[in-house]
């Protein structure tokens, strides 16, 4: 018991410290008014309708498009009706898509050399033998 006294009075400080240091605010925060041009041209560039419209219309999509039973006039139809905060939020993510197939690619082999791993630490430690290369020490 006195050793468990002593111990907490050592720590007591240090982590009275701590908790002041985590309380304590990192910044201060800066209030002003908000003009209304300023809403407007964070609500997105007006470019966003142009870049989403451009994309819809490629070749590749409109099969795309056809091929799922999805219809291109219902489509544009859908876009035209989409606010700008979702506009803005589409545009956005279609710069981040990949563009063609070869993500599918690089997750096989990934999955792949990921399973060889593993069971080629499972043959070194010789829980398995698969690998004829694998020499154990018997």
């Amino acid at each position: 018991m006195i050793f468990f006294r002593e111990r907490c009075r050592l720590l007591a400080l240090p982590l009275a410290l701590v908790m002041l240091f985590v309380s304590m605010p990192l910044s201060t925060v800066k209030a002003g008014l908000v003009t209304t041009e300023q809403v407007i041209q964070d609500n997105g560039s007006p470019g966003d309708r142009e870049k989403v419209a451009r994309f819809l219309q490629q070749e590749a999509v409109r099969e795309q498009m056809a091929a799922l039973g999805v219809d291109p006039s219902e489509v544009d139809a859908r876009v035209a009706a989409l606010s700008d905060q979702e506009i803005s939020q589409l545009a956005g993510r279609i710069d981040e898509l990949p563009a063609g197939q070869g993500g599918d690619v690089g997750l096989l082999v990934g999955v792949l050399l990921i399973i060889f791993i593993v069971l080629l630490i499972t043959d070194l430690i010789g829980l398995t033998n698969v690998f004829s290369f694998v020499k154990r020490n018997q």
